[in-house]
């Protein structure tokens, strides 16, 4: 491995990036074309069903291809989907050798680099593994598990509270913080709340971010309380709103939501006569969404945490206390055998994010 490769794979990382939110169930990749030291065509994956990062740079590069070196996030497919394998197209292409970030867990259209390596093509796996896997996670569960990557967000002061007075909304963190909260929304397949949260702030749950888009909206609410009237049904936007209910809600209700726009689905409870969230984080990968932004509420927070599915939090710290009038991030017990780990610190404004995975001890 050489400098320039490292460079080159940097390239690459930085154009799959652009594909964040936008490729599931597929991952994000983005390849780059080197020959004699020299950059001759780039492309990045944009949507599941259009042609692959390498496709996109292999017809960039054109007859430069002869001879060059391919960096790639991750390993050419070698199955036929809804697009023909890039093995191929790379070998056909002319390239020499190929430089792979990470090996494509999906057994399914696994192989590609033992493929070209066995027609005579130099191949080296395992460069920037770690950053390449990183922004792929919620491509590499849904790959294992058919469930989505579960991020907790909050906003909350330095003494854990979401709100200043329960049962009231508002903001507590600054404009840097609610921005970046919309970059979120970009970069992620689903928003999810529970009713509590969409009753006392009736929002919108959409990315307003000039050239964002708006995930699927998804509202857990029991027995169908949500109104039809409420914003998250009001919104012009490509996205649907979800919303999920225990198997006896009322009927009536389901009808009127439906007229208003809303996709019902009804689970079972769990043992504690709430929605079994497992079982809605089932349906949301059966519809090839990778991953879900959990924004609340307290109840909501909990539950995840308790049921041990959140895989990563975000949490916007302002700098201010607000003392017992205010919300807690969770109501309930807490896992007492959960941490965030591999965390960073950014400040944003006034704010601090505190991002991390959650992990058991």
């Amino acid at each position: 491995m050489s400098g320039d490769d490292l460079r080159f794979m940097r390239q690459a990382l930085e154009l799959a990036k652009k594909g964040l939110g936008r490729t599931a169930p597929n991952p994000c990749v983005g390849a780059v074309i080197v020959r004699a030291g020299q950059l001759v065509g780039s492309g990045w994956h944009k949507k599941a069903g259009t042609p692959h990062a390498e496709i996109h740079a292999i017809a960039e590069a054109g007859a430069a291809c002869d001879g060059a070196t391919l960096y790639v996030t991750l390993e050419p497919c070698n199955h036929t989907g809804r697009t023909p394998p890039c093995s191929r197209a790379v070998l056909a292409a002319g390239i020499a050798r190929v430089v792979v970030g990470m090996a494509d867990p999906n057994p399914v259209a696994a192989g590609g680099a033992e493929f070209l390596r066995s027609q005579g093509i130099a191949v080296e796996m395992g460069i920037q593994e770690e950053e390449c896997r990183q922004i792929n996670r919620p491509f590499i569960k849904h790959s294992r598990t058919g469930l989505p990557w579960v991020v907790l967000k909050a906003g909350m002061s330095l003494d854990g509270k979401i709100s200043r007075v329960r049962g009231q909304g508002g903001p507590i963190t600054g404009p840097e913080s609610l921005r970046r909260t919309h970059e979120l929304r970009d970069q992620i397949d689903a928003i999810l709340i529970g009713i509590g949260t969409a009753l006392i702030d009736n929002p919108a749950l959409t990315c307003r971010l000039e050239q964002g888009r708006d995930p699927l909206r998804v509202v857990l609410d029991s027995q169908l309380r949500l109104p039809p009237e409420a914003k998250v049904l009001r919104q012009q936007s490509d996205a649907p709103t979800w919303i999920f209910c225990q198997a006896d809600a009322c009927s009536e209700k389901q009808r009127k939501l439906e007229a208003a726009g809303a996709v019902v689905h009804r689970v079972a409870a769990d043992e504690n006569e709430r929605l079994d969230l497992k079982q809605v984080l089932r349906q949301i990968g059966k519809a090839g969404l990778t991953s879900v932004l959990v924004e609340g509420g307290a109840a909501v927070h909990g539950a995840f945490l308790r049921a041990g599915l959140a895989d990563e939090a975000c949490l916007f710290v302002a700098p201010c206390f607000i003392g017992e009038s205010g919300t807690p991030l969770l109501s309930g017990t807490g896992p007492a055998d959960l941490l965030l780990t591999e965390m960073t610190a950014e400040k944003l404004g006034q704010d601090v994010l505190l991002r991390g995975l959650l992990r058991k001890k």
